[in-house]
């Protein structure tokens, strides 16, 4: 694989994965990085640098498209496609298909997501009442189960078709809220289990950026004109 020099530290060894480090080890290394460096798991912390260049790294190496353009950056060609390319058969100009795609994929998703993230405060905060009992541990439970259906349904319809070109950085922060999201569910799913208050954290960690990498698909799609 060619390469050319470049500085010691970049995205893959922030997370300490190699420049041919597997989707699902990409995101391991990040998942073990996030609650390592977790206020709420270690609060004598106060590297906030090394937090920041632990999401950015992920926000980089977690979405095929951005890692493309990152290792040609670092002079690493690995001659695959880039996935979502614009159709040109559909008959469609570009303000069409953006239109379509806003109506059949952006929008579907924006109502699954803000219903699963706005109820997770109240959830947590009944539950907090008394973890152990079983009564709230189902209702919790049952919340779960409800916001992995969403995502599920999300996710298929993220699938549904490529996005335009014009929305590709839309589509992105839209890939990555519903990877955060994803996790979060695991990670809350796992308290359940155990218990343990370091899920929870990491829980809730993951769908502050699921929260936030959707603002940043809104503000997106508000500057796009179709």
């Amino acid at each position: 694989m060619p390469s050319r020099s470049s500085p010691s530290q970049n995205h893959y060894t922030t997370l300490g994965v190699s420049v041919d480090a597997s989707p699902s080890s990409i995101k391991s290394a990040y998942r073990t990085l996030a609650k390592q460096f977790h206020p709420d798991c270690n609060q004598d912390l106060t590297d906030h640098e090394a937090i920041a260049a632990i999401n950015q790294a992920y926000e980089i190496l977690g979405n095929p498209d951005s890692r493309a353009h990152y290792d040609r950056t670092l002079g690493l060609h690995r001659g695959e496609p880039t996935p979502h390319k614009s159709r040109t058969v559909d008959g469609m100009d570009e303000d069409r298909r953006l239109e379509r795609w806003h109506q059949l994929v952006y929008e579907p998703i924006g109502a699954i997501v803000a219903d699963i993230l706005n109820q997770l405060d109240d959830q947590i905060e009944l539950l907090a009442a008394d973890p152990y009992d079983d009564e709230l541990l189902e209702g919790f439970e049952a919340y779960l189960e409800r916001s992995r259906e969403g995502y599920t349904a999300a996710q298929q319809c993220f699938r549904k078709g490529a996005n335009p070109n014009a929305a590709a950085g839309v589509a992105s922060y839209l890939y990555h809220c519903l990877n955060a999201l994803g996790d979060g569910i695991e990670e809350l799913h796992y308290f359940t289990l155990n218990f343990d208050d370091r899920h929870l954290h990491t829980g809730q960690e993951l769908w502050r950026r699921a929260a936030e990498m959707w603002r940043h698909a809104e503000d997106g799609m508000a500057s796009l004109c179709y």
